[in-house]
């Protein structure tokens, strides 16, 4: 690369960083040093939940300096996003890029000090997804990438290289490996925690595993789908208990959506159907059968049991959680291998939802 190519880039990256610091914050509302946040609309910031460890004495500080305190809007654990509202509006929300591309050029940008923005250069090193997080969530896709994420940089944006947000990073899903949620996920979720303060997230009490649909099924069914949920468990008192599921029963469709895996089924509990009496296709004893079921919401953990919950986890290194996910009912038992770890031990190949 020429000189003159060299320096031409190396500008362009500081005119991103520069153009993208007029909508990071910083976001003190931990004991430890604060964290960063993003502008999401006038008078609110998105941020990482985990990082907003208290619902009181919340101070965000804005690029020209300014503190302003700031009280919560809304939180989703499932997808470690907080909503913050402050009392001025002098920011301009981030401007969203077009979809992330392995390869591209990303900056990860953090403000967790009055020192100014800081910054770290890398590449979108994968589009993953989807993937279950810690309290019964589901990211339908995140961003991975090798910039840096320094102390504080959670809640932050990764961006492109015209300054436009490709993601919010956060440490908070991945017990110490840092991802983006990317922007437009991320915005969608924030809509729902200004509207309701909360996003949905529901349980039916089941444990499953794939199994092949016979063909004799299918015609009943009056489709072709090759695969379905075959429950092996029903929770006592939970809603598809309650609903007359059973174990053995194939479950082919829910809310009018094909279900073929779990995590289809987990992602379809999400929003206005959980609490709503809802339709769901079984397939029993060879014949296909419709069923109303009401899914139940999950309970949030309250600040106090996060708090718990990352002291339990703070030094083991682990990969971003894949593991079944359960309903707060369930139950599950560990056991340590002869390499000292920790793994679930249950049934194999069985998913909780």
């Amino acid at each position: 690369m020429a000189k003159n190519d060299l320096k031409a880039l190396s500008d362009s990256m500081a005119d991103a960083v520069e153009k993208a610091s007029s909508y990071v914050v910083t976001v003190d509302a931990r004991r430890r040093f604060p964290a960063t946040g993003i502008a999401y609309a006038p008078g609110l910031i998105l941020t990482a939940d985990h990082v907003v460890q208290r619902d009181e004495d919340i101070k965000v500080t804005l690029p020209d300096g300014a503190e302003h305190s700031a009280e919560v809007v809304g939180r989703d654990p499932g997808s470690d996003l907080c909503l913050l509202r402050i009392e001025k509006e002098p920011l301009s929300p981030a401007e969203i890029a077009a979809s992330a591309r392995v390869g591209q050029l990303a900056l990860a940008l953090g403000r967790p000090s009055s020192g100014g923005v800081q910054a770290s250069l890398g590449i979108v090193s994968a589009l993953s997804g989807p993937a279950h997080t810690r309290h019964g969530g589901l990211l339908s896709a995140h961003i991975r990438t090798d910039a840096i994420p320094y102390p504080g940089f959670s809640g932050g944006p990764l961006v492109d290289a015209g300054g436009k947000l490709l993601g919010l990073n956060t440490s908070g899903l991945g017990h110490g490996n840092s991802i983006a949620i990317p922007a437009e996920l991320a915005w969608g979720i924030a809509a729902s925690l200004a509207e309701h303060g909360s996003v949905k997230r529901g349980f039916l009490g089941i444990r499953s595993q794939p199994v092949e649909v016979s063909e004799s099924a299918q015609k009943s069914l009056g489709r072709s789908q090759e695969t379905g949920l075959l429950l092996i468990g029903v929770e006592t008192e939970s809603p598809a208990a309650t609903a007359g599921l059973m174990v053995g029963d194939i479950l082919v469709g829910f809310n009018g959506q094909v279900v073929s895996t779990p995590d289809q089924l987990l992602g379809l509990l999400v929003g206005e159907v959980v609490g709503s009496p809802a339709p769901v296709e079984i397939i029993r004893a060879g014949k296909a059968e419709t069923i109303q079921i009401t899914a139940a919401e999950r309970s949030q953990p309250d600040p106090e049991s996060r708090r718990s919950h990352r002291r339990r986890w703070r030094g083991r290194r682990h990969a971003f959680w894949m593991g079944p996910t359960m309903s707060h009912h369930a139950h599950r038992r560990r056991r340590r291998t002869s390499h000292g770890k920790m793994h679930n031990c249950e049934e194999p190949h069985s998913h909780h939802e």
